[in-house]
């Protein structure tokens, strides 16, 4: 006898909504820094500052694209997940190897050691789950 044909789970189901959770936390907080930084201390690391707003931005899109799902939004999720964790290894790099060019943190310094490496994680996670729910 066939073994039934199983569809993979939805994106915003089960382990899906804990990521957007996730995710919204981490927009949330990145946002609130990010206006925090600038609004009061722009020019002392305005690089850094700036930075913690392109990060903010990229968990807002992946956070709403997250959560709404569909062929268009699963597009950006992929995105924001791929420049999110691209990010990390980049600022993350840069920030160990030229401490002087950050200083002050943004999310993804010393590859989020801030906030408990989870900004190195969290796209990890969000590109497994996208992955496996993904039509075949």
């Amino acid at each position: 006898m066939p073994e039934p044909v199983t569809s993979p789970p939805r994106l915003g189901s089960g382990p899906g909504r804990a990521l957007v959770a996730v995710y919204a936390v981490f927009a949330l907080a990145a946002s609130a820094r990010a206006m925090v930084q600038i609004a009061t201390r722009f020019g002392e690391a305005p690089v850094a500052y700036l930075l913690s707003a392109f990060s903010a931005a990229v968990y807002v899109a992946a956070t709403v694209a997250l959560a709404r799902g569909g062929p268009v939004a699963r597009r950006v999720a992929y995105a924001a997940c791929g420049i999110e964790l691209a990010g990390v290894f980049a600022i993350g790099a840069f920030s160990l190897a030229d401490p002087a060019a950050f200083p002050d943190d943004t999310v993804w310094s010393a590859f989020g050691r801030g906030y408990l490496f989870i900004p190195l994680v969290l796209p990890v996670f969000g590109l497994w789950w996208l992955r496996r729910t993904a039509r075949s």
